[in-house]
């Protein structure tokens, strides 16, 4: 896959987490448009769009730098790669502090769901989805400041 390509994956991913953060924020958006009842709360999609849009950066970036990252572990080895560009001074120090914390919440949010304790599941349902709209903001505020450093690195020849 070429750079440019994950570069527009990673767009519509950013549209897509700003998108399902202005529907879950405004109940009205949720009745009037969508003819959903029940209060709908949608962050933990937007943590995870938002870590996507970071995990495509990095891909892109690395493919840029000559680096393929694929299966198995993709996450990971594309993560340690760009760690070690991080270690090298090829990149900033605070890009790979945003990326660990994107990581930290994407694992977290997706992992709520294949939790085996109870506790956990009751408050999956119950408190998590209310409480993630300050993540919620972070994962975009994170990804934005990501993407604009990364799509500037992705520009240069």
């Amino acid at each position: 896959m070429d750079s440019k390509l994950f570069i527009e994956r990673v767009e519509n991913e950013f549209e897509l987490a700003k998108i399902i953060f202005e529907i879950t924020s405004k109940e009205s958006i949720q009745k009037e448009v969508f003819y959903i009842n029940q209060p709908l709360t949608s962050y933990s999609a937007v943590i995870s769009h938002s870590y996507y849009c970071i995990f495509y950066c990095a891909k892109a970036y690395l493919l840029k730098k000559g680096i393929v990252t694929d299966a198995p572990e993709e996450h990971k080895k594309t993560y340690e790669a760009f760690r070690e560009l991080v270690e090298e001074g090829v990149v900033d120090v605070e890009l790979l502090r945003i990326y660990e914390k994107i990581i930290v919440k994407a694992d977290y949010l997706l992992g709520i769901f294949k939790s085996e304790k109870k506790k956990r599941g009751d408050y999956t349902y119950q408190l998590i989805p209310q409480a993630n709209k300050e993540p919620a903001e972070e994962s975009l505020s994170n990804t934005k400041a990501f993407f604009s450093h990364i799509y500037s690195l992705c520009q240069e020849k």
